[in-house]
């Protein structure tokens, strides 16, 4: 296993870990803002940094369709933050695919 880097992020608001404040995605990566996650509120975003997926994946069927996702984790405190979109069955959902859910209780804003 080599040596970990935390990458920080430089933008007008920076999302990060609310635990242990690593740098997780920026204002600017955010696709939506009317997602719910598990404890709520949560954003779609189509880019993260400093976060590691489960190895397990999981289908869920959703208020959208079936899907497969893995749950991420905060790189830093493990913290789990919510999940990503591995594959959408129904077609109108497939945008999701590779994108990302960080629930909003999970998160601070960091400039």
């Amino acid at each position: 296993m080599g040596l970990k880097y935390r990458v920080f992020l430089e933008g007008k608001k920076v999302y990060a870990c609310a635990k242990c404040k690593a740098h997780l995605s920026t204002d600017r990566k955010i696709m939506s803002r009317s997602f719910h996650g598990e404890s709520g509120p949560a954003f779609l975003f189509s880019d993260v940094v400093n976060v590691f997926p489960d190895d397990e994946l999981e289908d869920r069927t959703m208020t959208t369709g079936r899907h497969t996702i893995a749950m991420i984790n905060c790189e830093w405190c493990s913290t789990t933050l919510g999940w990503k979109y591995v594959k959408a069955y129904e077609e109108d959902q497939k945008y999701k695919e590779g994108k990302f859910i960080l629930e909003k209780a999970l998160l601070m804003v960091t400039n």
